[in-house]
């Protein structure tokens, strides 16, 4: 895949070898983020040591980031700025009581924080470094995502909630995980071709690889998700690009001629067999939010949270303890309190705002298609108040925010 950079001019750029080392730094974050769900015949890694390798992905990334930022110079950040206040107040309620996992979890998102405040001075990189980079690592997934059907079918394409759906087996990953990357990769690919900045031929490849992979994973909430992010960001660029307008209209005479007709089907499949009361209920989630909000606890804990859990429910019993939120906005009040969420949604505040007081531009639409699919997916999804893929995705958008440095070099096609 070939990423044409925008044309840039005047200060100084980053060295190609530092360039590389903050690609690892992104991709070993990356990884982090991941995690290890059961394993699988094709990976038959025990739990413990798939798990060690993504929890030491944030240890070499840490270091990594100190060679290449030796003298730990960063740039300002609100966005940055506000989550590290979010970190701060989850390790103060982490260390306090509860056990040592909730005090890792604290000291885990303080030291993802601290890599992330490391990488800003190539946020104005014009060589789109950490965009490039996401870019490369959710079509390394894409790629493991078709090895792993062509290996084992059956382990693949898993029965979950009356439907097959596909999951990761060359590295364990759950439908919902597989959804979230395939519909970023599907939503900025899109965007990134619109603009004029990534040739068709890749665009299409990745483009047509990632829909049909989203689609084989059954998760409503990250295509609703794409659709809410490509029109943001589509919109962004509406009166900039012609090309822009021709889509919209091609995407309207489809809906017209193709997906009118098609509904029925398309309410069954969305439906994956489930009743109306479990579509009602979310599939039981509403249940669980409601536990969350029923739990006494005392009025510090309301406004600074519980410590950082693993986004199950707590305190509510053998039957319930464990459940998880799958609310982000939720998992944040038992979490991180009230303050937590006023937190986040600051954060989407100043992202939202920056996004509209940036020029108009493909680091603008993918920006603006990021944080709408974030927000969107974080009602159904946990990971906000954490490090996670959210947390990747919303500094991406804040990075793709800042004027890029400019050079009065010949543009260059370079790998995405």
């Amino acid at each position: 895949m070939m990423l044409t950079l925008a044309a840039g001019s005047s200060q100084e750029v980053p060295a190609d070898r530092s360039t590389r080392r903050v690609a690892a730094v992104w991709a070993l974050l990356f990884v982090n983020t991941i995690g290890f769900a059961k394993p699988t015949t094709v990976l038959p890694l025990p739990h413990k040591v798939g798990q060690l390798v993504t929890q030491g992905a944030l240890v070499a990334a840490l270091i990594l980031a100190l060679t290449v930022n030796r003298k730990v110079v960063v740039r300002g950040s609100w966005f940055l700025g506000l989550y590290t206040v979010l970190g701060i107040t989850s390790v103060m309620m982490s260390v306090r009581f509860v056990s040592l996992g909730t005090a890792y979890r604290g000291f885990r998102l303080m030291t993802f924080l601290a890599v992330l405040w490391l990488l800003t001075p190539w946020w104005r990189d014009r060589r789109w470094v950490l965009l490039r980079t996401q870019l490369l690592v959710l079509t390394i997934i894409l790629v493991s995502l078709l090895i792993g059907i062509m290996i084992s079918p059956s382990q693949a394409f898993a029965l979950n909630y009356n439907s097959a759906r596909l999951n990761g087996v060359v590295w364990p990953m759950t439908a919902p995980q597989v959804a979230h990357y395939m519909a970023e990769l599907t939503g900025v690919t899109i965007l990134l071709w619109l603009s004029g900045m990534i040739r068709r031929r890749p665009a299409l490849l990745l483009i047509g690889g990632g829909a049909v992979a989203l689609i084989a994973t059954h998760t409503r909430t990250a295509l609703g998700g794409l659709l809410i992010g490509l029109l943001m960001g589509g919109a962004s660029l509406f009166f900039a690009k012609r090309r822009i307008r021709k889509a919209f209209a091609v995407c309207l005479v489809v809906i017209l001629t193709i997906v009118l007709p098609l509904l029925p089907l398309i309410t069954s499949w969305l439906e994956r067999g489930q009743s109306a009361k479990s579509l009602q209920d979310l599939s039981g989630r509403t249940k669980t939010w409601a536990l969350v909000f029923s739990e006494s606890r005392p009025e510090t804990n309301k406004i600074l949270g519980s410590g950082m859990t693993n986004d199950g429910v707590i305190n509510q019993g053998p039957g319930s303890n464990g459940l998880p939120i799958d609310n982000s906005w939720i998992a944040t009040y038992q979490n991180q309190g009230i303050v937590g969420c006023v937190l986040e949604a600051f954060m989407f505040f100043v992202l939202l705002l920056a996004a509209l007081l940036s020029p108009r531009g493909p680091g603008r639409a993918v920006a603006l298609f990021l944080i709408s699919y974030c927000l969107f997916a974080s009602y159904t999804d946990t990971g906000m108040g954490e490090p996670s893929i959210y947390l990747l995705d919303l500094t991406l958008a804040a990075s793709l925010l800042v004027p890029r440095t400019r050079s009065h070099q010949k543009d260059a096609l370079l790998p995405a």
